[in-house]
């Protein structure tokens, strides 16, 4: 778990960075805070491993208040000011997201801190949004980038070794995340343990045949253990 502080003197941007945070279980936050005096104090009594700090502050900048930190948290700058992006890496921080930045790159940004070296805060392989016309869909982490999975163009999941193919209407995925993990997040209506390996998705069945389910092309097999979950659909 990453827990974190919103240092940012405008509450429109606390709000922002909650709602993303939201949405990525392994961030947890620790406090608001909305101007760098209040920062001073609360990291005087608490600790978090990450920082998001907005530059344009009255009183005292950003940077003017990371400068007196002598052990400092990672850090993910946030502001309307591309100027001082220079000055924010002459200062060891992690990313400079300049607003209004969106989702992806903000899931960017955090992915920065979980891969420092030495850092074994892990990030899931994958993890469940709702988007904003409240239609779930989740986010796959495979070969450095995050794929926005909608349920509706999911075949299948198929198991291989301590990997998942997750089977899509144009490709396979390939990410490393056991099935048994899917079949947690994935909503149970929607979506069928057939057999050890596989999940499918109950909509994209084009016809059951004996031991066999029929998917677009695919054919999935109906597992002993699993075929009730099967009759249950008659």
């Amino acid at each position: 778990m990453i827990h974190y502080l919103i240092v940012d003197d405008e509450p429109i941007a606390h709000r922002i960075i909650e709602n993303y945070c939201e949405n990525l279980p392994y961030l947890k936050k620790k406090g608001n805070c909305f101007n760098a005096f209040e920062a001073m104090q609360f990291l005087n009594e608490n600790t978090v491993d990450l920082l998001f700090l907005d530059i344009n502050m009255p009183k005292l900048s950003g940077f003017e208040f990371l400068k007196t930190l002598s052990n400092s948290p990672k850090i993910i700058v946030t502001t309307a000011y591309k100027e001082y992006a220079l000055e924010g890496y002459e200062l060891n921080i992690v990313d400079y997201l300049l607003k209004p930045f969106s989702f992806e790159r903000f899931i960017k940004a955090v992915n920065k801190v979980i891969d420092i070296p030495g850092n074994k805060k892990q990030m899931p392989s994958s993890y469940l949004i709702e988007n904003e016309a409240n239609v779930a869909s989740f986010f796959l982490s495979s070969d450095k980038k995050h794929h926005q999975i909608h349920f509706e163009d999911l075949l299948f999941i198929e198991a291989y070794g301590h990997y998942s193919k997750v089977y899509l209407k144009n490709e396979m995925i390939l990410v490393h995340q056991k099935i048994s993990d899917f079949e947690e997040q994935l909503p149970k209506g929607d979506f069928i343990r057939t057999h050890k390996s596989f999940i499918v998705s109950r909509s994209k069945i084009k016809h059951i045949e004996g031991n066999r389910v029929v998917i677009e092309q695919h054919t999935i097999p109906i597992g002993q253990t699993y075929k009730m979950n099967i009759s249950k659909l008659f």
